[in-house]
């Protein structure tokens, strides 16, 4: 079931009606995979996202079953899906994290341009990493996160300044004690932004980069990319540079090339949690 601000009850999943219930208006975005439109059901707008491209109906498919699993209040809300089209229905949400400077640059915005509402959209973001590491569909990894702004291009922000998860497609799941780990995709990461277990390890001896050979990892490559996201979630503003002061330990622990020495979502968010708390009583 679904439901948004102006209904006053909850309502089924749509079903393949979509076809008949739910009008595009226009193209507002547009991947390798799918094409989503502004649309229209009963009066709301909604997202109508299509798949494009059929090599990746699988990753479609995992994005419907992680969207049906995991509703809740981080995550997007799914409002129908027609199997048989290939499309998907979810509750429509104008702002990205992308252009997070442009909105806040607004006139209707500009009072959030806080580090108090700053803040609270990284310790959104980390609820998100501490929800998915425990959900009720496993521990699952973010994997569409292999630079700063794919990553970011996975949230959605509300008109209440909220971060919502948004594009699910690649959550693989973890379990070490099953020997279940992660790969994120078969071609070769590099660059800062990823962990370390994630690069190939044989680069430097001048071995070509094999999928097969390729190590897993677990979901502590999500934990390293936190600092990076929470400074560009911070931005400039004033009181930031205080933030991240305080936020310094527990992001060098982020930072630890042994996915092992890494905290675990809940430990940043309580560490983040505790300092948002700290800054505001000295701020009185």
């Amino acid at each position: 079931h679904f439901s948004t601000a102006t209904m006053r009850a909850c309502a089924p999943w749509l079903g393949c009606h979509i076809r008949s219930q739910v009008r595009p208006l226009k193209l507002i975005g547009q991947g390798a995979m799918k094409q989503v439109y502004l649309a229209e059901w009963q009066g709301q707008k909604v997202a109508l996202s299509r798949l494009t491209a059929r090599e990746y109906l699988d990753d479609f498919l995992h994005g419907v079953s992680m969207l049906q699993a995991l509703q809740g209040p981080l995550v997007v809300q799914l409002v129908g899906f027609c199997l048989e089209d290939n499309t998907l229905v979810t509750e429509f949400h104008p702002l990205g994290l992308l252009n997070l400077e442009a909105v806040l640059a607004q006139e209707r915005y500009r009072r959030r341009n806080t580090w108090q509402a700053r803040l609270r959209l990284a310790l959104d973001y980390v609820s998100v990493l501490h929800f998915l590491h425990n959900s009720p569909a496993g521990r699952r990894v973010m994997c569409d996160s292999n630079s700063l702004e794919k990553t970011l291009s996975q949230f959605l922000l509300t008109s209440d300044f909220h971060l919502l998860a948004n594009d699910l497609e690649a959550l693989p799941e973890v379990d070490p004690s099953r020997g279940l780990l992660a790969k994120c995709g078969p071609r070769e990461l590099t660059g800062d932004f990823v962990a370390p277990e994630q690069l190939w390890p044989h680069r430097n001896r001048g071995v070509a980069f094999s999928d097969r050979l390729m190590p897993g990892y677990d979901e502590r490559t999500d934990i390293w990319k936190i600092p990076e996201v929470t400074r560009f979630l911070m931005g400039g503003v004033p009181g930031a540079d205080l933030v991240h002061f305080h936020l310094f330990p527990v992001h060098e622990r982020c930072k630890s090339r042994d996915p092992g020495q890494r905290p675990s979502a809940l430990e940043v968010l309580r560490a983040y949690q505790a300092v948002y708390s700290s800054i505001a009583r000295e701020a009185l």
